[in-house]
């Protein structure tokens, strides 16, 4: 049986094919939540372990307002796609 035929016989159902998108808007919001938790925690650990310090860069190494724009932005986005995937996973109850 080729992949096609698996794929389209297994998304022939509406309710499947809102599940199969909602997931993908979950791993990608929640991926995107991830990267940006992981980038702050190592932006502090680097403040923390002195490296910045030892680069004669003191006050310019900690994060400015763009930084911290940016970073609240990826978070608005990765809790709106979890929240767009919660939705389309209630609403395929509803099919």
């Amino acid at each position: 049986m080729s992949l096609h035929l698996m794929v389209s016989q297994a998304l022939s159902d509406s309710a499947q094919r809102l599940n199969v998108l909602a997931l993908f808007f979950a791993v990608a919001g929640s991926w995107l939540l991830l990267a940006t938790r992981w980038r702050e925690q190592e932006a502090r650990l680097r403040l923390a372990c002195g490296t910045a310090a030892d680069s004669g860069a003191d006050a310019a190494s900690l994060p400015g307002e763009p930084t911290r724009r940016i970073n609240r932005f990826f978070y608005q986005f990765g809790f709106t796609c979890l929240t767009v995937a919660l939705s389309l996973s209630w609403s395929s109850t509803w099919i």
